[in-house]
């Protein structure tokens, strides 16, 4: 079967991308930043049908010149790459160096590195974001799909703390595209543009290890921690798709060949924080009591119809076959990983 490099692979969606091609027989070679990293992946997938088929490679800064070029050089008969490594903090001290170069240079690094010593490798599939197409300044809220780019420019990333997420994201991914064109290289690029991710915890994370849950479900685990018992946080960004169907769109985007040279827009819908916490609730009566009591009191508090965004996910369902699970499934799944956790 073929073989996948698959970069940070600690990271939220990467760890379900390696889950998913594991599961279809792929050899997987994977990135991360030390060996008790790599070996916190290695153990979750000890079984004996696929422990030979996974290993890793350290790359301790991807933002660095030549980052990925040893790791890339010895892997023999790479076939594919999916690039996921990117910083996803709304944080930070210093925007260049915490976020811009990490995300930026870290796409180039992958690229260059495939081009001057993968030459085996048929498609490169980047891990972009819905971020890199929305442009919060439009109005009325347009109709996206994968025709959308966020206009964002370097120094608006540098300057408003506010974008600097959205820029490493639009300004990484319009990196790639441009080093296709420039650089001419012999394999095919795919970029996959999720909205806010949900679902299921990395499945390397171990009982205790909650503070390591991704950013995205963090609204989530609070829910489930008694956080907003007696309040509930705005819902803010409104809408989402879950973290299986991001996973193998990833890995579609390898096997169809009608997916090269294209960008795929995931996203499965609307949420509000009042939808996700009536979904908790129902699950058990002992989740319900962390939970507020009377729900009627809270709004749905997302934009009516004719004011928010609309959407186009038509590209993903027809060209990769994606068929997007509900909120409800992702929300009890991702709840159930997170008692198992010890939440």
């Amino acid at each position: 079967m073929a073989k996948v490099l698959v970069t940070g692979g600690t990271g939220f969606i990467a760890a379900h991308i390696i889950v998913q091609l594991l599961e279809r027989g792929y050899h997987v070679v994977t990135t991360v930043r030390s060996d008790d990293k790599g070996r916190a992946v290695l153990n979750v997938h000890n079984s004996t049908d696929v422990k030979d088929r996974l290993s890793y490679k350290i790359v301790k800064d991807v933002a660095q010149p030549g980052a990925y070029d040893e790791a890339v050089r010895s892997i023999a008969n790479l076939d594919f790459v999916i690039h996921t490594t990117s910083p996803v903090v709304f944080s930070v001290e210093d925007p260049v160096r915490d976020m811009l170069e990490p995300a930026v240079n870290g796409t180039t690094n992958i690229l260059k590195a495939v081009k001057a010593y993968a030459p085996s490798v048929k498609r490169v599939v980047l891990l972009s974001s819905y971020a890199a197409m929305r442009d919060d300044d439009r109005k009325p809220p347009p109709v996206y799909d994968e025709s959308w780019w966020n206009p964002i420019t370097w120094e608006e990333a540098v300057q408003n703390p506010k974008k600097t997420y959205q820029g490493s994201k639009a300004l990484s991914e319009r990196a790639a595209w441009d080093f296709m064109r420039d650089e001419n290289p012999s394999f095919e690029l795919v970029a996959i543009n999720p909205s806010r991710v949900f679902g299921p915890a990395a499945p390397h994370l171990i009982t205790g290890e909650l503070d390591k849950v991704n950013t995205t479900n963090m609204v989530i685990l609070d829910m489930v921690q008694g956080k907003m018992k007696d309040k509930l946080e705005p819902t803010g960004f409104y809408s989402w798709v879950g973290v299986r169907d991001v996973a193998l769109a990833h890995v579609r985007a390898l096997e169809v060949p009608e997916a090269a040279g294209r960008r795929f827009f995931l996203i499965a819908g609307y949420h509000s924080n009042k939808e996700i916490v009536e979904i908790i609730k129902s699950m058990s009566h002992e989740l319900a009591v962390r939970l507020p009591a009377d729900l009627d009191k809270f709004e749905v508090d997302i934009p009516g119809p004719g004011e928010r965004y609309g959407f186009d996910n038509k590209q993903s369902r027809e060209v990769l076959g994606i068929e997007y699970a509900s909120l409800q499934t992702t929300i009890k799944e991702t709840v159930e990983s997170f008692v198992k956790l010890g939440a």
